[in-house]
C-alpha cells in the first residue's frame, strides 16, 4: 500500500511538472531559440534539493528503477523510467547525481556489494545512451546496507532491490 501511495505521489508529481513546464510562459534568450528557454523553463518548474534523494522524492522528478531477484538487468519498466530521467537530466545541465545500487538483505556482503555495483553501472551506461553525459554521474555500491524496506520477506526485499539517485552538485 505505501509502495502504491509513493507511486502515485510520484506521477502526480511528474503530471504537476509536465504541466507547469507545458504552460510555462518565460521569455525568450537572446540568442532567439524557444528550446534554450523551455530547457530553463523545466529546471526551474521543479522543486529538487542538493543532496536530494529519489528514495524520498526530493530528486526532483528523477525515480528509483528496481531490479529482480539476483540480477542487474533493467526491467522495461526501468528502462522507460531511466529514459524519463535522462531527459530532465539533459534539460538541465548544471545537475549532477550518484546513482546508489543497493540489494535485499539476502547474500553475502561482498556478493551484494559486486551486484549493487553492476546495478549502478547497468543505470549509468543506460543514461548515457540517451546522452547524458558520464562525468556527471557517479557510481556506489551500498549493497544491503541501506535499506528502505526492514520487513524480512519478499514485498520488502523488491523494494530493496534498487538503484536510487542523489543530487550531487546543482
Amino acid at each position: 500500500m505505501k509502495s502504491l501511495i509513493k507511486n502515485s505521489s510520484l506521477t502526480l508529481l511528474m503530471a504537476v511538472t509536465l504541466t507547469l513546464v507545458g504552460c510555462s510562459s518565460g521569455a525568450k534568450k537572446d540568442s532567439g531559440s524557444s528550446s534554450d528557454s523551455m530547457v530553463d523553463d523545466a529546471a526551474d518548474a521543479v522543486s529538487f534539493e542538493a543532496n536530494g534523494s529519489s528514495d524520498d522524492a526530493t530528486a526532483g522528478p528523477l525515480r528509483t528503477v528496481y531490479f529482480p531477484f539476483n540480477s542487474s538487468e533493467l526491467s522495461d519498466i526501468a528502462k522507460s523510467t531511466l529514459e524519463q530521467n535522462a531527459m530532465w537530466l539533459k534539460s538541465t545541465a548544471g545537475v549532477d547525481i550518484q546513482v546508489e545500487g543497493h540489494c535485499d538483505e539476502r547474500g553475502g556482503v561482498q556478493f551484494n556489494l559486486a551486484l549493487g555495483e553492476r546495478r549502478a553501472n547497468a543505470v549509468k551506461g543506460y543514461l548515457e545512451s540517451f546522452g547524458v553525459e558520464s562525468s556527471r554521474i557517479d557510481v556506489v555500491s551500498l549493497g544491503k546496507e541501506s535499506p528502505v524496506s526492514y520487513g524480512h520477506d519478499e514485498e520488502s526485499w523488491s523494494k530493496n532491490r534498487r538503484a536510487n539517485f542523489k543530487i550531487t552538485a546543482k
